[in-house]
């Protein structure tokens, strides 16, 4: 038991955007959710559905295993820093510097080079999407990640 327990530990707890799709089944373990996963041309969406509601969709690329666009609606916004990983950073300096010029709750749009997002809503209606344009499969289009 503590042997598993300790393994569970050094998983990781979400397919955070960019890394590798190993971990879905540790994402429902987290989300306590089911997970539906539908085959499309040239990418695998998990989807994991929350008892709270929340839904994840990752976008993975069977050609290189990696976590290419991630997906959320729901209630509740997801925890940033698992389902962005290492993006998280560039997403915490996009969104302080674009609320240290507007003031509000405004819809967050980052449009970089290396990570686009959308992110926006109210009290129990938070959607968004943030995709890696560079890693997007051949012929996957961005709107493709919704």
């Amino acid at each position: 038991m503590l042997a598993s327990a300790v393994l569970m530990m050094a998983l990781p707890a979400f397919a955070a955007l960019g890394e590798d799709a190993i971990s879905v089944q540790a994402d429902q373990a987290h989300m306590q959710g089911s997970l539906r996963t539908t085959q499309a041309e040239a990418y695998t969406v998990h989807e994991i559905q929350a008892p709270t509601g929340t839904v994840v969709r990752e976008y993975v690329s069977p050609a290189t295993g990696k976590v290419f666009g991630v997906v959320w609606q729901g209630p509740w916004p997801p925890d940033m820093r698992q389902i962005l990983g290492s993006y998280f950073a560039q997403y915490q300096q996009a969104a302080g510097t674009r609320a240290s010029i507007h003031a509000g709750r405004k819809p967050l749009a980052i449009e970089q080079p290396g990570l686009v997002m959308h992110s926006g809503g109210h009290m129990r209606s938070f959607a968004g999407q943030a995709y890696l344009p560079e890693s997007l499969p051949p012929g996957v289009r961005a709107e493709a990640i919704r």
